[in-house]
């Protein structure tokens, strides 16, 4: 016969928000690793002590923030419906079945008030990384760095085109100094002192929101993006670093500077790091050299012109500092620009008769001419790092660590779109969900091997 289940649902009963939990619940095991003891005293100089009502909780706020970047709630008026009718999510917040759930507005508010221009989001995300160091979860030798295009809150059809500087390259002093060393070297009289020209070009800017930058890349997909710099620890793929910029911005301009801070911040003794093509420029092979880390940095392709020798084919010869060409002839040294880079000439006397002159160049001249960068050295390291059987191993592993993290992030914590818009926000939304992601290696490791 049929029965109705209504009549004992309405049945009272006593039970115990703890015996409705699973036991190998991912909560259970995050509120048990996770030491959640240092918001407070973060937070504490947001918070005045003697004034003003009652604040909710900081920790059970952080919690709860931290609940819709892990379960991907992207709305915080969905996270409190949620917290509602979740049993779970209210043991984890350390409320009862009747107890009320804070209001979503009490997290608006704190976000774009009391939390706004603070540090708060980037100190809980380090503290995590130390919880994990603790735990000998992070090595801190072998580093994997790339970068992720997360998607502006932004309609690429509505801009403005405005005339902004170019951004400035840290390493112009060092480099000044180099170019200047080498014409001293070679006997060539000091480059004349030329007044700072501000650089400017014209870039689309978003009338939606002007943080984002329009992203024009091959392969990817064209609008207003935000780019999330990682980095990740090989050893248990912890995320170690987070650096959000607007999505123009090259992949290489942050890096050495993240680099030295996760050294200073994590006393790490980085001994080698792997890295996509895009950060394959001199300046990053000097600086790697320079702080004594093996790097392993993938092959950029170059499309030279059809018909003509490519640069590989001709040799240098450091003692000397000359190219040698396929003819046997040699591109002499004449000077080295602002830039960093030397020039190399051919002889046209030589040129001129030669029977590879037409693989050679089409200039009218006869004469061939060469650069090479004053850091090139470092960059043929890098090569050679590339193709050397560690090299090939360790650069094998960016599938399967600094992939495989962004995967996680975009299929299981919503991070394909920007929830909010400007640069701090969106900078909110990395940090949080790489947090997250951290503490779920973090509480899975330990509960299995306890």
């Amino acid at each position: 016969m049929l029965r109705s289940n209504r009549d004992k649902q309405q049945q009272y009963e006593f039970v115990s928000i703890e015996d409705l939990v699973p036991k190998d619940h991912l909560l259970r095991l995050m509120d048990r690793y996770i030491d959640f003891s240092f918001i407070d005293e973060k937070v504490k100089p947001l918070y005045c002590e003697d004034n003003g009502r009652p604040a909710v909780d900081p920790v059970m706020l952080f919690k709860m923030i931290l609940l819709g970047y892990c379960y991907g709630i992207r709305s915080e008026r969905q996270l409190e419906r949620e917290i509602q009718t979740n049993v779970a999510y209210r043991w984890f917040l350390g409320l009862g079945l009747t107890d009320r759930v804070p209001d979503h507005s009490t997290i608006s508010w704190n976000r774009r008030k009391r939390f706004k221009d603070t540090t708060i989001f980037q100190d809980i995300f380090d503290e995590i990384v130390l919880q994990a160091i603790s735990h000998r979860m992070v090595g801190g030798r072998v580093l994997i760095t790339d970068s992720t295009h997360l998607k502006a809150n932004a309609n690429k059809h509505k801009y403005t085109k405005e005339q902004v500087q170019q951004n400035t390259k840290d390493y112009l002093d060092e480099l000044n100094a180099a170019v200047e060393a080498d014409r001293s070297a070679e006997g060539k009289k000091p480059l004349k002192p030329r007044e700072e020209v501000t650089e400017e070009k014209e870039v689309k800017v978003s009338t939606t929101d002007p943080d984002s930058g329009y992203m024009i890349r091959e392969g990817k997909p064209e609008g207003f993006f935000y780019l999330d710099h990682r980095t990740v620890d090989l050893k248990y793929n912890l995320i170690t670093d987070v650096h959000v910029t607007p999505g123009n911005v090259h992949d290489s301009v942050p890096y050495l500077s993240r680099l030295d801070r996760q050294r200073e911040r994590f006393g790490f003794n980085v001994e080698a790091v792997a890295l996509d093509s895009g950060y394959l420029s001199t300046p990053i092979c000097k600086g790697l050299e320079d702080r004594k880390i093996f790097g392993v940095i993938a092959h950029r392709r170059f499309h030279p012109t059809q018909g003509l020798f490519h640069k590989w084919e001709f040799t240098y010869d450091k003692e000397r500092n000359v190219y040698v060409c396929p003819a046997e002839h040699e591109l002499t040294y004449r000077t080295t620009d602002r830039h960093g880079y030397r020039h190399y000439a051919s002889d046209p006397k030589h040129c001129v008769n030669c029977p590879m002159l037409l693989k050679c160049t089409r200039s009218r001249n006869h004469r061939k001419v060469l650069t090479r960068h004053v850091w090139e050295d470092s960059k043929e390291k890098v090569r050679l790092n590339r193709l050397s059987k560690a090299g090939k191993q360790l650069y094998r592993k960016r599938k399967e660590t600094i992939e495989r993290s962004f995967a996680d992030a975009k299929e299981l914590h919503g991070f394909r779109y920007c929830r909010l818009r400007g640069l701090q926000n969106v900078k909110e939304q990395a940090l949080m969900t790489a947090t997250v992601q951290n503490m779920k290696k973090i509480a899975l490791h330990l509960g299995r091997s306890q």
